[in-house]
This record gives structure tokens, C-alpha cells and sequence, in this order.
């Protein structure tokens, strides 16, 4: 790329120079997001700008400063205080990604403050927020000065989102979303960790989804943005640690709200399954080697495990449940959360042996969201009792007629939906079907 090293003083500049395949500088940088800011850059030039980086792309350098502009745009919390180590974890999104429920506590548990700002969901089920919302009195939205004291105090606090962080990102994102902009990899990059940033932890762990109940749906370009976020971060001297995970097929089994914050609950009892226990004990294991906890990641696999079989990661998800307000009876009761009015088994169709050959994560969350676990725009109200809680999994063996999934629903209508996108979302073979690999790389 050629350098641009004049200050542009109008944005028309700036389309040009990157339409042209030029590199901005800081100073161009600076100068789009301060536009932003103030209401200077009109939408049509910066959606015609993000128009030009989707089709000329932007240099790591490039990417590191607008990423660093956008965290100083609003907000930057100062978590300095608290120790030298202070983690927060990030997915892409998935189905039936409830890996922050138990991840958060088992790394607090192992003496890695968290401090998780996340989402609300949009599309076919909640983000971690809304699952959290499940838990009787549960407080998501609490003031930055009670999100920095808990974590001070307890080491972990999980909160809403707030528009004073990054604010830029906002602006930029509601553009992308309708103007064809969203699938670029130095703006997805640049809005994920302007916001990690921002949120002041300075040890990023990151789990980047790919397959078709992902948003990156090939391997490719999920390693792809793993590493970019990996170098920005190294350019920013904030430490990221990332890994790319299948989500061809739903994490676990459980997809909704109640259902899988008990599945996150069992598996902090060491009752989960094998995937979403997999997927914690590497990251968590990875995220304690690179804070230098402990030496290797067998031993640090070795500590998370008996973090988990001894109760105290369970006892540290009471306590975080117990600081935001919620009922910690939830962790022996989980009558206390919404129920949905009805479970019906789906059954496997025909008749003998066989093996599920593939399972659409995507299709399971749109079944989900016919029942209503999912919202179209911000401010949708979701169901918390509805979901599917699946029997098998891709590459394991059963009977036609056995119970591939059951469903949580309110009214036959919803389950006469939900069975009949289960049916578009499972195919089986006659043949043997190995299980595919959850873990595709690791990236720091």
C-alpha cells in the first residue's frame, strides 16, 4: 500500500485514498472517528469509506490504530488496581455458547480477576446477558463504579454493555449492518477489541466460532480473524490469547436460556458436556500459562479440574450470583428459573442402527427462536423457558425411534414448528460417522 501522509480536510479524501488501495495514517484515522464523534462525516461517506475497506482491506497497522481510536472514543476503564492480571473472555457467537458462565468463574476460581462485559442477543437466541437474566434477580445492568468494585472484591463481575464504551463502534456497526459492511475482518477486529480494550482488562482471552451456527462460517476466515486480533493486541501490548472452535453443530446440548444456564451449572459440577468442558479447560488452561500462573498447560488443566471436582468453582459462581443480586438457590433448585409448560421428545425417524452424521447449528437455533428464545431488534422481549436439549451429537451412534432431542415448549403450535426445523437440522447415515474436532487452532 502507499502511505497517505497528509492530513485529509475533507472525508472524500479519505474514500478516495482507500478506494485507490492507500494506507491511512494516524492522523486519517484520528480524523474519521473525531468526524464521527461530532456529527461531521454524514452517513452516505462513511458507509461509501467502510464500503472501500471491504474491498481493499487494511493494513495490521492500519487496524491497531483505528481499533485504538475507537477504545479512546468514549470511556476507558482504568482496572490498573487490581492486580497485574486481569482477564476478560470474548466469543464470536455460537449456539448454545454458555462457555462464559463457567468460564468466568472457574478462571476467577484460579485466581485470574474477570471483568466480562457482554451482550444482548440479536437474531436466533439471547447472548450470555440474556441467559444470566434467567437467574432470579440476577442485576446485568450495574453502574461502571459497582463493575469495578465487584471485581475488586470478588475478582469477577459479568455486566450489560455500556454506551460510554467505545461509542465509535456503535456508530460504525449500525452503518455495517445495513449497508453490506459487516463481513470484513479489519472492522470486525477493529470493533471487537476496541471494546475489550476499552473495557480494561489486559489480558484478552478470545474464542473465534466458525461453521454454520457461526458467524465466520469457514475455518479459514476464523484463524484468519483469531490472528488479526492476536496482532493488534500485540501491537496495542494487551496480551490476546485466542482459539478457533467448531460450531458447525451447537456447543453442548442445551440451546435457550434456562436449559443452558443448568447445563453451565452441571458442568461446574463436573456433570457438563464433553465439548463445553473441553472448550473451558483449553482456554482456561492457555489463559493460565500466558499469565504465568502456572508452567505448562497440563498443569494448569490439572488445577481447573480439581477447581471443578472440589465444588469451588461452583461455590465461586455462588458467590458472583450472590453479588449481583440473584438467588444462589439456583445452583440445587432449578425449578426457581422460567420452566416451559411442556418437554416432548423429537424422535430419530426410521427404523435400526445408525449414526447422525451432521447436525445443523443453525437450524437448531431457529427452531429455538419459533418459540420465541430469540429477538429481531433490540428491545424484543425473549422466552427464558423455551429450548432444545439435544440427545446426540454429531458422530455418535442410535436406534430409529430413540430421542434425538427434547423440546421445551408452551404451546403445540411451538413444538409443531420447532420438530419440524429439528427434522431440516439432523442427517443421519447408515455408516460409521466419526465425531468431528471441537478445537481447530490455538492462536496467541
Amino acid at each position: 500500500m502507499v502511505a497517505v501522509t497528509t492530513k485529509p480536510v475533507r472525508m472524500i479524501d479519505l474514500i478516495l485514498a482507500k478506494r485507490a488501495g492507500s494506507e491511512h495514517n494516524k492522523a486519517d484515522i484520528a480524523f474519521l472517528i473525531n468526524g464521527i464523534m461530532d456529527g461531521s462525516i454524514p452517513d452516505y461517506q462513511l458507509a461509501a469509506w467502510l464500503m472501500a475497506v471491504c474491498w481493499q482491506g487494511m493494513s495490521l497497522q492500519e487496524t491497531a490504530e483505528l481499533t485504538d481510536a475507537m477504545r479512546h472514543s468514549g470511556q476507558v476503564l482504568d482496572l490498573s488496581g487490581i492486580g497485574p492480571v486481569i482477564g476478560d473472555k470474548h466469543s464470536t457467537g455460537g449456539v448454545g455458547d454458555k462457555t462464559t458462565l463457567v468460564f468466568v468463574p472457574l478462571l476467577a476460581a484460579a485466581g485470574i480477576p474477570m471483568a466480562k462485559l457482554s451482550g444482548r442477543g440479536l437474531g436466533h437466541t439471547g447472548g450470555t446477558i440474556d441467559k444470566l437474566e434467567a437467574i432470579p434477580g440476577f442485576q446485568v445492568d450495574i453502574s461502571i463504579d459497582q463493575f469495578i468494585g465487584q471485581v475488586k472484591e470478588i475478582g469477577m463481575a459479568i455486566a450489560g454493555q455500556t454506551a460510554e464504551l467505545a461509542p465509535a463502534d456503535g456508530k460504525i456497526y449500525a452503518l455495517r449492518d445495513v449497508t453490506g459492511t459487516v463481513e470484513s475482518i479489519p472492522l470486525i477486529c477493529a470493533s471487537i477489541m476496541s471494546k475489550k480494550l476499552a473495557a480494561g482488562a489486559n489480558f484478552i482471552i478470545l474464542d473465534v466460532k466458525c461453521g454454520r451456527g457461526a458467524f465466520m462460517d469457514t475455518e479459514e476466515k476464523a484463524v484468519a480473524l483469531a490472528r488479526e486480533m492476536a496482532e493488534v493486541g500485540r501491537i496495542l501490548k494487551r496480551p490476546v490469547t485466542a482459539v478457533v472452535t467448531d460450531m458447525e453443530q451447537p456447543l453442548g446440548r442445551a440451546v435457550g436460556h434456562t436449559v443452558e444456564v443448568i447445563e453451565a451449572i452441571e458442568t461446574l459440577k463436573g456433570n457438563g458436556p464433553e465439548d463445553l468442558n473441553e472448550l473451558c479447560l483449553e482456554l482456561g488452561s492457555l489463559a493460565l500459562v500466558h499469565a504465568g500462573i502456572t508452567k505448562d498447560q497440563a498443569e494448569a488443566r490439572s488445577r481447573l479440574q480439581k477447581l471443578i471436582d472440589s465444588g469451588e468453582a461452583l461455590k465461586t459462581l455462588g458467590v458472583l450470583i450472590r453479588a449481583q443480586g440473584g438467588d444462589d438457590k439456583v445452583l440445587t433448585d432449578y425449578s426457581i428459573m422460567p420452566t416451559a409448560k411442556h418437554t416432548k421428545p423429537y424422535l430419530v425417524p426410521g427404523s435400526g442402527k445408525k449414526w447422525l452424521e451432521h447436525l445443523d447449528g443453525k437450524r437448531v437455533a431457529e427452531a429455538c427462536k419459533l418459540m420465541g428464545a430469540g429477538r429481531m431488534k433490540k428491545g424484543d422481549p425473549v422466552n427464558m423457558a423455551v429450548g432444545v436439549v439435544l440427545n446426540i451429537k454429531a458422530g455418535d451412534s442410535t436406534e430409529g425411534g430413540a430421542t434425538a432431542a427434547v423440546i421445551h415448549y408452551d404451546t403445540e403450535e411451538h413444538y409443531s414448528e420447532a420438530a419440524s426445523k429439528l427434522a431440516e437440522a439432523f442427517s443421519f447415515s447408515d455408516k460409521f460417522v466419526e465425531k468431528p474436532k471441537l478445537i481447530k487452532a490455538s492462536i496467541s
